[in-house]
């Protein structure tokens, strides 16, 4: 594994070797994504799903983003870091759009930034991000933010229409830039079919095998949730129930005065304790 991973590193991935991404939201997450050797972490706005405890991911503030970025910084040396831009935070204007990504970049230390969706002002967008030096990483097919859009989380590109609209978008977004594309929610023949069709690395996130690369958020992987995942998350640990089982042990032997132990307190051999007693008793009685 390189040193470090950069843009022009994971471009050169395509067709070489699969990418492998993951999400981290805070130092210990990411201190795992590193220990691990992934190529790519992403600070994902669906820390508003499992951090925050929310149903969707429209009210993540570009604050806490920022926030949350810095805090996987500094855990990081090698794996590149992707932060993603929030809904509403390039919305307004492109000039907002473009302070945003900075205040990512600068304050959150993020080494490129996502954003989700294609259209005719996203592709602007995103070609502007580029001609000042901020790498981008596109998104499409199921993308979270637009839920109200499409009405529910369901899968993209069943349809010929679909289909033959997220190949285009992927193209747009090659065209305007972007060194790398998530396709999330995607039939695994059309997700193939993209990765054929562009000259960057396609990251998928249930769009089947054949993408360049994959990415998954790292509480689901980890088994650290307590609701069921999604059909195309393999869970490599199941965290949660061993934290409870551990969780219930500790308040078990706290309440039975097991815990702590003798081999977890502290002693003292220099403190006279009688001597101590006495000490602080005539002082009361001074005071009195």
């Amino acid at each position: 594994m390189p040193e470090k991973i950069t843009v022009p590193a994971v471009r050169l991935m395509k067709g070489r070797r699969k990418i492998a991404m993951v999400t981290a939201y805070d130092y210990m997450t990411a201190r795992l994504a590193e220990v691990a050797q992934m190529d790519i972490v992403l600070v994902g706005d669906s820390l508003a799903n499992v951090i925050q405890g929310r149903g969707h991911t429209l009210e993540v503030t570009v604050d806490a983003m920022v926030y949350h970025t810095r805090m996987v910084k500094e855990a990081l040396t090698k794996p590149l870091l992707v932060a993603d831009m929030p809904f509403g935070s390039y919305h307004v204007s492109v000039e907002k759009g473009m302070e945003n990504a900075v205040r990512l970049i600068q304050q959150g230390g993020a080494e490129a930034v996502k954003l989700e969706g294609a259209s005719e002002h996203k592709y602007a967008f995103i070609a502007r991000l580029v001609e000042y030096d901020i790498p981008v990483m596109g998104h499409i097919g199921l993308t979270p933010q637009s839920i109200h859009a499409f009405g529910s989380y369901r899968v993209q590109g069943k349809q010929m229409a679909e289909a033959e609209n997220l190949v285009r978008q992927a193209c747009m977004l090659s065209q305007a830039g972007v060194f790398a594309v998530v396709l999330e929610g995607i039939p695994a023949e059309v997700a193939a079919l993209i990765t054929e069709k562009i000259s960057i690395p396609t990251i998928g996130i249930g769009a089947g095998a054949e993408c360049d690369g994959q990415v998954l958020v790292i509480h689901d992987l980890l088994g650290m949730g307590e609701q069921p995942v999604a059909k195309f998350v393999k869970q490599y640990a199941r965290l949660w129930p061993q934290a409870v089982d551990a969780l219930k042990a500790y308040a078990q032997d706290v309440r039975d005065g097991r815990f702590p132990g003798r081999e977890h307190v502290y002693q003292t051999k220099t403190l006279d304790i009688n001597l101590l007693r006495k000490r602080l008793d005539r002082a009361r009685h001074q005071d009195d």
